[in-house]
């Protein structure tokens, strides 16, 4: 994690989730020694879309022990029933609009993929001690190139397909000389495409922009597709190199020298993310999605990335799953979204 990512989102540097968001942080101290943290979500976007009064629970760490975590949890709570909220929702941090939702379930002996969470193997436990259920669950799904490489048949199909019923498609790569304007199609298309996800709040006009703003220095344009229809983006895909060894190796600090071994030292890297793949809704069901991770193969491959992780993909999008398992991902892990009542 970048440390200067982290502060914002924590709320000690300014973030515009903030602008129609609250959070309070506390800490558990033992003989002078943290031994725990937790943050205190009041969202108020997601209540307004959703017509409830439910607070989150975030950026949640501790040791394992079942008294420290209740009394972290109880002054979260207490905070939350102050706000007036009637019911919790986590771990969100913040929201999943950012980088850490979910706690992971299974598969503690991989690292984590770059903007993706990991904890110990005792917070499931940790958590559910405290009287919350499941919600849902974020899926991860893995496949080497190589897998992605044989595509079933009947996926180069839906390709064909889709072709021919869209004469005037045009695939093509992320600009690099105008990255700004398909980051704001990215912004655009996943607020359009993901209306109907679960517990899905749209991004606001200044959201967005903090994304285009702090993806731009990282993405590549190879690991990026377009698809525009009478010269409209209606479908895109970014990928994210899996930063993570370099942000390791430079302690999360981007400065003064950390930037330039993120820059320089990317091309070595192996592994991708792809962190989304978004079709406006009257293009859904066409095949798009498809024709957006075919373009990006060859670019792949010729990076020489051995790797890739699909992530998020909520459980109950039956949809975006079909297509992963069609094209022979392997589900790898499992993030928990919890629920309880205040």
């Amino acid at each position: 994690m970048l440390r200067s990512f982290e502060k914002e989102l924590l709320g000690f540097k300014h973030h515009p989730f903030y602008d129609n968001a609250e959070i309070q942080t506390f800490i558990a101290m033992e003989d002078n020694k943290c031994v725990g943290r937790i943050a205190s979500i009041v969202d108020h976007a997601h209540n307004a879309t959703y017509s409830e009064k439910r607070g989150m629970f975030g950026f949640f760490e501790c040791v394992d022990d079942e008294e420290t975590a209740a009394a972290l949890f109880e002054a979260a709570f207490s905070w939350l029933r102050e706000k007036g909220m009637d019911c919790v929702r986590g771990p969100n941090s913040p929201s999943l609009n950012h980088q850490f939702a979910g706690c992971l379930t299974n598969a503690f002996d991989r690292p984590p993929t770059f903007m993706m969470p990991y904890n110990m193997s005792y917070y499931p436990k940790l958590i559910e001690s405290q009287g919350f259920v499941k919600s849902q669950d974020l899926l991860a799904f893995w496949a080497k190139t190589g897998m992605l490489s044989n595509l079933n048949p009947k996926l180069k199909l839906a390709v064909d397909y889709a072709e021919t019923r869209f004469p005037n498609m045009v695939v093509r790569r992320g600009n690099t000389k105008n990255l700004k304007a398909d980051l704001e199609s990215f912004v655009r298309l996943y607020n359009e495409g993901l209306r109907a996800t679960w517990g899905f709040v749209p991004l606001s006009e200044s959201e967005a922009d903090e994304v285009a703003s702090s993806l731009k220095l990282l993405i590549v344009p190879e690991m990026t597709t377009v698809i525009e229809i009478d010269g409209k983006a209606v479908g895109v895909c970014f990928g994210m190199l899996d930063y993570n060894p370099i942000i390791k190796k430079i302690n999360g600090r981007l400065f003064p020298f950390g930037v330039f071994h993120l820059m320089f030292g990317r091309r070595r890297l192996k592994k991708v993310r792809l962190i989304g793949t978004y079709v406006a809704p009257e293009y859904q069901r066409w095949g798009l999605g498809i024709v957006l991770l075919s373009r990006m193969l060859p670019d792949i491959l010729a990076w020489g990335i051995k790797e890739a992780e699909f992530s998020y993909v909520v459980e109950s999008n039956q949809l975006s799953r079909g297509t992963l398992e069609r094209g022979g991902a392997i589900l790898e892990k499992v993030y928990r979204m919890y629920d309880r009542s205040l």
